[in-house]
């Protein structure tokens, strides 16, 4: 039997099974009723319903060019104003993403290798940054672009380790796969505002994409082995960001670098004045690595103590 006449033959079977369930029918978004299971398909869903392949809500969302945007799914795409009643121009993040920074951290601060982990994270970092140095030396933009596509892995991977670790144990994580998560979606909001300020050349995204690689499998394999090690190599590489970004100040001051106006993606997401700079941007970065500085620092001082991540309050929002 083909399958057209298996789906004739099941259809009002189905149908009928579905609506007097109460599975036919319910509630939608922003109370509107959305049909769950209207008929079920086989093969391809691409063909459109005769019903409701074409139909469109009375005040569709139109791209910039006028197209609709399709709500098929009864998903429409949020409309989003800030309080002056201007729209929200981001879809990377959102106004609830947006926060007031803490510059007011120790950017000075140093954790001292106390063992041997400690000395083996502190020089591996220190034999990654010669390299590094030597090829951007004092060209801070493009110095800032590789650091962030590196920096963003940590979180990443960290919280996706323990993502899978509360899920294999059945365990709460403490709340440390949000602010893991946390850091790394800070850590690309950087990169995304360095990309509105310089475009990388062609083999800078060739050093990012070979360099993400890399760190990638080396971090992910250091964390399986080691969190402890993994989180206090992130710690130091944190460190070498606040130094790398306090230079990059330091130029800024001494006019060596355009103090050019800062992006409105920067202004938005860091609640940054109207009128804010190049140097507020970097400023409020430098504080943000701090911040991630002191949390990896944290989390390998919890496990040297021979506990779980999970036994400590977990810095969430802490950038």
């Amino acid at each position: 039997m083909s399958s057209r006449s298996i789906y004739r033959t099941l259809r009002p079977v189905l149908s009928s099974s579905v609506l007097s369930s109460g599975l036919g029918t319910g509630h939608g978004i922003n109370g509107h009723v959305i049909s769950h299971l209207p008929t079920i398909r086989f093969f391809s869903s691409d063909t459109p319903s005769s019903t409701t392949g074409n139909r469109q809500p009375e005040n569709p969302v139109r791209t910039a060019d006028g197209k609709v945007i399709s709500t098929y799914w009864g998903i429409p795409p949020t409309k989003i104003t800030k309080p002056d009643g201007s729209a929200w121009k981001w879809n990377c993040f959102q106004p609830w993403d947006s926060y007031k920074p803490d510059v007011s951290i120790d950017v000075t601060k140093h954790h001292k290798p106390a063992n041997f982990t400690d000395k083996f994270a502190y020089w591996t970092v220190q034999s990654l940054k010669i390299p590094v140095q030597l090829f951007f030396q004092r060209k801070h933009m493009c110095h800032a672009m590789l650091l962030e596509t590196v920096a963003a892995v940590p979180g990443m991977v960290g919280g996706m380790l323990l993502h899978l670790k509360s899920l294999r144990r059945f365990e709460h994580s403490g709340g440390w796969i949000k602010a893991l998560l946390e850091e790394a979606e800070n850590e690309r909001m950087h990169l995304m505002t360095f990309i509105e300020l310089s475009q990388p050349k062609w083999y800078e995204r060739a050093i990012v994409f070979a360099v993400q690689g890399v760190f990638f499998n080396a971090y992910f394999l250091s964390y399986v082995v080691s969190p402890k090690l993994a989180h206090r190599i992130t710690g130091y590489l944190e460190e070498e960001a606040v130094n790398s970004y306090t230079e990059f100040l330091i130029d800024i001051d001494a006019g060596k670098f355009e103090n050019s106006p800062a992006p409105a993606i920067a202004i938005d997401y860091w609640r940054l004045p109207k009128d804010a700079t190049l140097r507020d941007v970097v400023f409020v970065i430098r504080a943000d690595e701090a911040h991630h500085r002191d949390i990896n620092h944290y989390a390998s001082d919890i496990q040297f103590q021979g506990r779980e991540l999970k036994e400590a309050p977990a810095p969430i929002g802490y950038h």
